[in-house]
């Protein structure tokens, strides 16, 4: 009778574990929930590194004979990868600009989201940015000195270490 009522203790134990076992195997298997805007998160992770770059100015009311900078452009992930951290410093016949600028994904606006930091200027200029094929363009707007200037800014590699950025 010991030996009868062990076996069913078995059984019946193993029957009632086993649903718990597959349960427990499913949520195993299941996949981390993706966190909202890391998609786009990753498609702006071409910038990490360090990159040389060239900044180009357009004739405008900013630069009135155009122009190149050169300059040095570092970048790193923020935390829990909602963002990038930039730091950039360029000098030329246009000037000598040291920033930083912090990029994200704005879920509710369907865009990046750019805000610039300078030495030029105080507070910070907010961008809003698109991929426009393998370049990534933002656009701001903000007003100084009782004029309103509208900055649109294209980025993209050009080369093993190199952007390029265009205003």
């Amino acid at each position: 009778m010991k030996n009868a009522a062990k076996f069913w203790f078995v059984t019946i134990s193993l029957a009632l574990s086993v649903p718990l076992w597959a349960a427990r195997q499913e949520k195993m298997d299941e996949k981390p929930a993706v966190k909202p805007g890391a998609a786009e998160m990753e498609r702006l992770k071409f910038y990490l590194g360090e990159w040389d770059y060239t900044e180009t100015y357009p004739k405008s009311a900013f630069a009135p004979n155009g122009g190149k900078n050169t300059g040095v452009y570092t970048s790193k992930l923020g935390p829990g990868g909602n963002s990038l951290i930039n730091t950039f410093h360029s000098q030329g016949p246009v000037g000598d600009f040291e920033g930083l600028l912090v990029m994200t994904w704005d879920a509710k606006e369907k865009a990046s989201k750019a805000y610039v930091f300078g030495n030029g200027f105080p507070g910070a200029v907010v961008e809003t940015g698109q991929f426009e094929g393998d370049a990534l363009a933002f656009r701001s707007e903000f007003s100084a000195g009782g004029v309103t200037m509208k900055l649109r800014n294209v980025t993209r590699v050009t080369g093993l270490g190199t952007l390029e950025a265009i205003s």
